[in-house]
């Protein structure tokens, strides 16, 4: 295990949370369950029928001590589940409840939105999309967030910048072309990230090829108008911009091309790229060029902590996810 997944399973063990797996046939999902239990960090809840799930579980060596289940395949449980919903919310009809309990994944995050479980952990089986979509109809964003986004961690060996070898990326998996009210809402859910994650005091650099006016176009006033509406919306966050990235990152480079005392240029932890374009590929530099390890994708921007695996992630990385996870869900509560 390296050590940014052993730093994040030690936090995560100070304050255990439920997670919900909706993919329980999957056989690397239950030995991640089995590793969030053995580390103590959390409570696996399995959506599912617990004989197939624990039959499953037995023909590859994984033991279920520790796990709980929802099954949504009982009627019984379907139907009690949606009454308990309609009961506290009006957004869907029971018949509705219960027809999308069907779906693992829907299953979950009315788990999740009526708290009994703190949090859900899906992706291996799902897409990023299906993830996304079922926590947006269902749980909801959080307040002056206008679309999900997700966060990456980057680690870059031989870079030395304000967090050591350490920042934020953002939106590197989701919203395709952000308005301004998009950008300003991945620049807070951002900077509410790695404040819970890290500890870090957020410093969030909106990126452009554009350097405090160096250059004019329609989009970086996107940008601009974006800054606006973080300082507005959180004023006690420090987002600046816009920022090249050499001047959101490097002091020397920022004391030349920024005319104006910053908060945030040449010491920037979190980076905001202007759209998915330059995000997806901003992170695929550093990892083939700088070596960087990039972990996450952390999803964000919901009212409650969801997860999306990458399909390839082996049980060691979606473990550390999980694990940062459970540490959100444990600061909300707070």
């Amino acid at each position: 295990m390296n050590q940014f997944i052993q730093e994040m399973t030690k936090r995560a063990k100070q304050s255990p949370q439920r997670v919900a797996f909706p993919e329980a046939l999957n056989v690397d999902i239950l030995r991640t369950a089995e590793q969030v239990v053995l580390t103590g960090i959390g409570y696996p809840l399995l959506v599912g029928n617990q004989a197939e799930i624990e039959t499953l579980a037995a023909q590859n060596n994984v033991s279920t001590e520790g796990f709980t289940y929802f099954d949504n395949t009982n009627e019984e449980a379907k139907a009690a589940l949606a009454y308990e919903y309609c009961s506290k919310f009006d957004d869907f009809s029971e018949k509705a409840v219960i027809r999308k309990i069907k779906d693992a994944v829907r299953c979950a995050m009315f788990l999740l939105k009526l708290g009994k479980v703190d949090c859900v952990a899906a992706g291996k089986e799902y897409s990023t999309g299906d993830v996304v979509f079922e926590a947006m109809s269902i749980v909801g964003l959080m307040e002056g967030v206008e679309s999900p986004s997700s966060l990456g961690i980057a680690d870059v060996p031989g870079f030395l910048g304000s967090e050591g070898q350490m920042f934020g990326v953002a939106d590197c998996a989701i919203t395709a072309q952000p308005d301004a009210k998009d950008l300003a809402g991945i620049a807070i859910a951002s900077a509410n990230t790695v404040s819970t994650l890290l500890g870090w005091e957020p410093r969030v650099a909106m990126l452009a090829f554009s350097t405090c006016g160096s250059a004019e176009h329609e989009s970086i006033e996107v940008i601009r108008e974006a800054i606006k509406i973080v300082h507005e919306k959180r004023p006690d966050i420090k987002c600046d911009g816009e920022f090249q990235l050499d001047s959101a990152l490097l002091p020397k480079v920022a004391a030349k091309k920024v005319p104006r005392e910053s908060d945030v240029a040449g010491k920037a932890n979190v980076l905001i790229f202007p759209n998915l374009h330059a995000g997806n590929i901003g992170v695929k530099l550093i990892q083939i060029f700088g070596h960087a390890n990039a972990y996450g994708p952390i999803l964000q921007g919901f009212k409650q902590p969801v997860c999306d695996f990458s399909r390839s992630a082996p049980v060691e990385e979606m473990l550390g996810n999980v694990a940062m996870l459970i540490i959100r869900a444990a600061a909300e509560k707070k």
